[in-house]
């Protein structure tokens, strides 16, 4: 994966919506600090994440983070926690756990597109279990000689 040179965080993509207030911002950026080592691998200008609460400390509140990152559909995660500190760090692992598994959708080995096109390219030598050149006409280390 190629560097990326500004890699998106918490506290940097982090907007406060509906239900909290800028106050709160720096309180919950704390609580989801977890994800920057998840999101340093996108810009920081193409992500954006938006956390808000219905109904907050009332029976029924409801808190939703979304994630938009360019290129990629938006995640909508949500929780119906009865608390704030419970509600906010399910809707953090839960978006952990998708951006996990998008990455994974997006890997060689479960895409079967990207794994036909990843094969080494025609005419270069194939390497041996050992990492070296596979040569017909060299020797084998297997083969008794003595």
């Amino acid at each position: 994966m190629s560097a990326v040179a500004n890699p998106a965080t918490v506290a940097e993509c982090l907007r406060v919506g509906a239900g909290f207030s800028q106050g709160d911002r720096n309180w919950i950026a704390e609580q989801f600090a977890t994800l920057d080592a998840r999101l340093a691998g996108f810009h920081a200008d193409a992500t954006e994440l938006e956390v808000s609460v219905k109904d907050r400390e009332a029976r029924g509140q409801k808190v939703t983070l979304e994630c938009w990152i360019a290129g990629r559909q938006k995640i909508v995660t949500t929780s119906a926690e009865e608390d704030l500190h419970a509600a906010l760090n399910d809707v953090r692992d839960d978006l952990r756990r998708r951006l996990n598994d998008a990455k994974t959708r997006q890997e060689p080995r479960n895409n079967k597109r990207l794994r036909d096109t990843g094969q080494p390219e025609a005419g270069l030598p194939e390497a041996g279990p050992d990492g070296g050149d596979l040569d017909d006409d060299a020797p084998r280390a297997d083969a008794g000689t003595a």
